[in-house]
């Protein structure tokens, strides 16, 4: 790894045992898969969309703990739990990165660990941090 840290980080209320939501390798910061959860509470039962803005809401945290903004994702891989909650995904996300779409895969699983939850979002992103050296 070339002497480079492993920077393990969690927004504040966004700590579960046992993960990461975020961990920055160089200039590189891979982003656990975010649910529609908000201080404990699965957000908008049955609403894709709404599921989905506040999945983007926990990975815009949590890259903001690694250093990162959204601007700066390069791939998203959303599990959904059927296909009729891909239209409110989508259009979600395509808001979002209109000016800069990621790469993506969008798969269909048969449950997530809460049976309200119709989606799980995770992000890598590309974040180069300032150089000293040169």
């Amino acid at each position: 790894m070339n002497g480079q840290a492993i920077e393990r980080c969690n927004p504040p209320g966004m700590a579960f045992s046992g993960m990461s939501q975020a961990i920055r390798c160089g200039d590189w910061v891979t982003v656990s898969g975010q649910v529609a959860l908000r201080d404990g509470q699965v957000v908008g039962p049955g609403d894709a969309a709404e599921q989905a803005r506040q999945c983007f809401a926990n990975i815009a945290a949590a890259l903001a703990a690694a250093g990162a903004m959204m601007e700066h994702v390069t791939n998203l891989r959303c599990y959904l739990t059927a296909k009729s909650a891909y239209a409110g995904y989508a259009a979600v996300k395509n808001a979002l990165f209109a000016d800069h779409p990621p790469c993506s895969t969008a798969v269909i699983v048969s449950e997530l660990l809460l049976p309200d939850l119709l989606m799980e979002v995770e992000a890598t992103a590309y974040s180069p941090l300032a150089r000293t050296d040169g």
